[in-house]
């Protein structure tokens, strides 16, 4: 009897150990691939942010040269071709010029490198961002989840055919002294639900780092986040501690 006693003792024992053994892999398994997946993020971002910075060296460089060229066109009269010549730098000037000043230098790259994607892929924006010099929230965990928010909401709108134009509304600031974080997006006319108040990514499964990153984030700062879709529409805000 006390066999079977100290038998079964021991095999609950071993059966609590693989438990917790399991629960401890998968745990490490998930922290790896998120911390794998906020290094990657990190790359893209500075990828893009040095695209910009090369356009803008790029057009620093010909400066001299675009200086020669009006100043040619301006001694032959040819106010037609100047007048075009204006109009074209205006335009290169357009995709490389900082649209966005914020205050903060890490946040200014991240908003502006993902504008200029926005930009580029025909969807029409709105964006107004202010955020004091100090923040309680770290720099680089800000950049994440507007990374992030900005990542989805372009995601989304791709997804979408080009009529009606997608659509894209960004708004950062200060509301009853706590930093507000607004983004709204044109969608699919319906998003797959894994909870409350959990959304599936529409890459599909396997994906929505995304969107646990910045669950875990407002988690560790205290603060409040709120995702809502409506038909045709996704709107994310997120209230953040100052």
């Amino acid at each position: 009897m006390i066999f079977y006693f100290v038998y079964g003792l021991a095999t609950l024992s071993l059966i609590f150990l693989t438990m917790m053994m399991t629960k401890r892999h998968i745990r490490r398994s998930d922290e790896h691939r998120l911390d794998t997946y906020q290094k990657d993020l990190l790359a893209k971002h500075y990828d893009e942010i040095q695209n910009i910075y090369h356009k803008m060296r790029g057009w620093r460089h010909d400066y001299h040269n675009h200086i020669q060229t009006m100043k040619a066109h301006l001694a032959l009269h040819q106010t037609d071709e100047l007048k075009a010549y204006l109009d074209m730098l205006d335009h290169d000037l357009e995709a490389v010029d900082t649209v966005i000043k914020t205050g903060n230098i890490k946040l200014d790259a991240i908003l502006n490198s993902k504008l200029s994607l926005i930009a580029s892929s025909n969807i029409q924006v709105n964006a107004k961002a202010q955020v004091p010099a100090r923040l309680t929230v770290n720099d680089v965990d800000l950049c994440i989840i507007i990374g992030n928010l900005l990542d989805n909401a372009l995601e989304s709108c791709r997804a979408l055919l080009s009529n009606p134009q997608p659509f894209i509304r960004i708004y950062i600031g200060i509301f009853k002294k706590q930093l507000y974080l607004s983004v709204t997006n044109s969608a699919p006319e319906k998003l797959r639900k894994t909870g409350i108040g959990r959304y599936l990514s529409t890459k599909g499964i396997g994906h929505g780092f995304g969107l646990k990153r910045i669950d875990t984030l407002v988690r560790k700062y205290g603060g409040y986040l709120n995702r809502q879709n409506e038909p045709g529409v996704f709107a994310t805000e997120i209230i953040l501690p100052l």
